[in-house]
């Protein structure tokens, strides 16, 4: 884990995707698209149906990493509103297990419209004056942890285009102010950090910063400045 400051609160990278918040005990997480794969199967794109399986392992594997008692996924947690009910039964269970051992939260997406029978739902909440909500909101003042874009960093080293899962902080005259988390889901694409769409989530903004784990640090990439 890689210790990294937000908004006056200490939290940690973990691995590529997850954040763990020490003093909440609470690992967050957003964009796991449980169920992606059987999705498209509906829709005649046949392909191997273990996304799921794959997304809780890494999650269970976060939360004994870091031991945490609490989960907030940060939105949209099934890939669509029928998801939860589409789960075999081993992802099922490894589910239930889940839930039954941490605080478990899901926080509403854009893709999230159907009952889920694990844990408790709710639209966005706030904790220790940090705002936890699906996708970023501009006209948000308080500090804000979101999910929803899926955030990579591209860059070219030795003539190669290498990508990878990453974090996007905006600073502001205040300090940090908004966080934007990788998308967690086995089955998950992404965005281009410095895509115009996911600049325009992070303002008002006097810099925004890609940041990524690299040999136990963090590794800070700038994305845009204000010009003014």
């Amino acid at each position: 884990m890689v210790p990294f400051s937000f908004a006056g609160e200490e939290f940690a990278l973990v691995g590529e995707r997850a954040l763990y918040w020490p003093r909440e005990g609470a690992l967050l997480v957003a964009d796991l698209h449980l169920e992606k794969a059987s999705f498209f199967a509906q829709h005649g794109q046949m392909l191997p149906p273990y996304d799921s399986r794959e997304t809780l392992q890494r999650v269970a594997a976060a939360i004994r990493r870091t031991g945490a008692r609490r989960v907030y996924c940060l939105g949209d947690n099934f890939h669509d509103e029928g998801g939860a009910q589409r789960l075999e039964p081993h992802a099922a269970g490894m589910l239930d297990a889940l839930c039954r051992a941490t605080d478990w939260v899901w926080i509403a997406g854009n893709h999230d419209c159907g009952r889920v029978p694990w844990g408790s739902a709710v639209d966005a909440l706030e904790l220790a004056g940090i705002v936890l909500r699906h996708e970023a909101l501009r006209s948000e003042t308080r500090a804000e942890l979101s999910g929803h874009f899926h955030p990579r960093l591209r860059v070219s080293a030795r003539g190669k285009l290498i990508a990878r899962p990453c974090w996007v902080v905006s600073r502001g005259a205040s300090g940090e102010r908004k966080l934007i988390l990788p998308a967690f889901g086995a089955f998950t694409g992404g965005m281009d950090a410095s895509d115009p769409a996911i600049i325009a989530a992070m303002q008002p903004a006097s810099a925004v910063d890609a940041v990524v784990p690299v040999g136990g640090r963090t590794a800070r990439f700038p994305l845009w400045r204000n010009a003014a």
